[in-house]
Formats: structure tokens, C-alpha cells, sequence
């Protein structure tokens, strides 16, 4: 069953696709290969995906690559009281260290190692970039801000910094254990998540030794400034268009796109497009 195509096809396995049987049919359908990602799911979950995945392999006399992709440092907000808080545009809106439930005047921004490095005029967005806040004064634990584009905040939506190279690694405590459940399993490719810096591959690099390759990937700018030595470190790239759609002008994404993918051939390294290739 050998393929001739120049470009492979990476499929990704959800709750709706991950029974032995829909494997099978995707993979007969022309996936090369099957990527996991540990932002969802439990170990048991993940284990039986390589389980069938490599019965697959037996079935048919052909590799199939197995990418564990690493969850990596996402930034969060904290809980909301009832089910949402509605920001309007103009009004002043803080984030802090403050556990308890936010409201439209405050939420909890639990990154207490974020703030050293914000300044004022920084924009935050949050939820995949639907809402924007401009910072307009910092302390030691609460960021105020103007709401720029207002709208419905929910629990635990996702916290961009665009503006910024954030002093965090991109290897989390859940991260390692996670990859070291990976690699035990014998996953063929570690998908590292949010690269800010060459040192982010070098460390990864020293947990993962030579029993998988290193995937890393491209969605936050700062990684742009050093895409050359990022490329040489790692052994393959993986564009996140839709992380860096939301931390850049989705105009300039497929620009971006075109000079990673020339500069992974001129290197000899393989790189994956990825996310929103069908939503404009």
C-alpha cells in the first residue's frame, strides 16, 4: 500500500473519530498520518489510538506515523460568575491574581510570571482574539485595561500576548509527564507547542534524546525572529495558522506561511500546514 504523493496527509483523532473501525477508513482513505493531541483526552484514550494505529501497521506492511502533540503553556483566565460576563467596548476591565469568581469589572489572570514583562499599550486577547483589551496601567498582581472589542467572556478562555516574548518554557509540568507517557508508548513525533526561542528545542531535546522527533511549532511571532535557528534545532515544522492568525493580522498568515515552507526546504526539513486551512 505505498503512496506516491509528495505531500502527506496528517489526520487528526477526536472523540469522533477515534474507534478502530473510522482509523481504518481514514487511514484507507489516504491519512499518513495520525496525530494526538493531549489539550483533550485521557491516557487510556490515547493509548488504545496507538494500539489500533500500529495494528494497522501489521495489517497492511506499512509505517504510519503516530504525532503526540504536547498541549504546551496556554494562558487562561479564571472562572466567571454564571455562565458568562459581557464586556462593552470603552469600558475598563481588570485582570489580577484574585481567585474568586470574575464579574464585568475584574476577572482572575493566574499567570503571575506574565505581568514582569507586560507594559502599557499592550494589547491582550482573549478567546481566540474575539475580545481585545489595551493595557493602561500594571502592578505587581493586576493589569488594568480598555476593552477595545467587547463581547461574552467565558471560564477559562485563552489569554494571547502578541506583543511579547512570554518568560515561561514550553514544556509545562503536565507537558513532561505527558511526554514521558508518549514516548513509553513509542510515538514517533513530539509536536511542541508554542516556540518562542531555539532554547525551547534544546530543552525538549534533552528529555526526547533520540526516541522521537521534534515537530516544532510556528504560532507565536516571537518564534519568527529566530526562524532559522528554530528550523536547524528542531527535526520538522509545523505552521499553527490559526494561533498565529489570531496573535498577527490574519492577512499576513499565508505570506508567513510561503517563507516557513521555503525555508524548511532549502533546510531539508519536513513542515506541516496546519489548522483553518478551510475557514477564511
Amino acid at each position: 500500500m505505498r503512496r506516491q504523493r509528495r505531500a502527506k496527509i496528517v489526520a487528526t483523532l477526536g472523540p469522533a473519530s477515534a474507534a478502530p473501525d473510522m482509523i481504518a477508513a481514514l487511514f484507507e482513505a489516504g491519512a499518513d498520518v495520525f496525530r494526538l493531541n493531549f489539550s483533550h483526552g485521557t491516557y487510556a484514550e490515547h493509548q488504545q489510538a496507538v494500539t489500533d494505529i500500529r495494528a494497522l501497521e501489521a495489517r497492511y506492511n506499512r509505517s504510519i506515523g503516530i504525532i503526540l502533540d504536547l498541549q504546551g503553556p496556554k494562558l487562561r483566565v479564571g472562572s466567571t460568575k454564571g455562565a458568562e460576563i459581557h464586556l462593552e467596548k470603552g469600558q475598563k476591565f481588570s485582570l489580577d491574581l484574585r481567585p474568586d469568581p470574575g464579574d464585568s469589572t475584574r476577572i482572575q489572570f493566574p499567570h503571575a510570571e506574565v505581568y514582569a514583562v507586560l507594559r502599557v499599550g499592550m494589547d491582550l486577547l482573549l478567546d481566540d482574539g474575539r475580545l481585545r483589551l489595551q493595557i493602561t496601567h500594571i502592578t505587581h498582581d493586576s493589569i488594568t485595561t480598555t476593552v477595545l472589542v467587547g463581547g461574552a467572556l467565558l471560564s477559562r478562555k485563552g489569554v494571547n500576548v502578541p506583543q511579547v516574548a512570554l518568560p515561561i518554557s514550553a514544556l509545562t509540568a503536565k507537558d513532561r509527564k505527558d511526554l514521558a507517557f508518549g514516548l513509553e508508548l513509542g510515538v514517533d513525533w513530539i509536536a511542541l507547542s508554542f516556540v518562542q526561542r531555539p532554547e525551547d528545542i534544546t530543552e525538549a531535546r534533552d528529555l526526547i534524546g533520540n526516541k522521537a522527533k521534534i515537530a516544532a511549532k510556528i504560532e507565536k511571532p516571537q518564534a519568527i525572529d529566530h526562524l532559522e535557528e528554530i528550523i536547524a534545532l528542531a527535526d520538522g515544522i509545523m505552521v499553527a495558522r490559526g494561533d498565529l492568525g489570531v496573535e498577527m493580522p490574519p492577512e499576513d498568515v499565508p505570506c508567513l506561511q510561503k517563507r516557513i515552507c521555503a525555508a524548511c526546504r532549502r533546510m531539508g526539513k519536513p513542515v506541516i500546514v496546519a489548522t483553518q486551512m478551510l475557514d477564511s
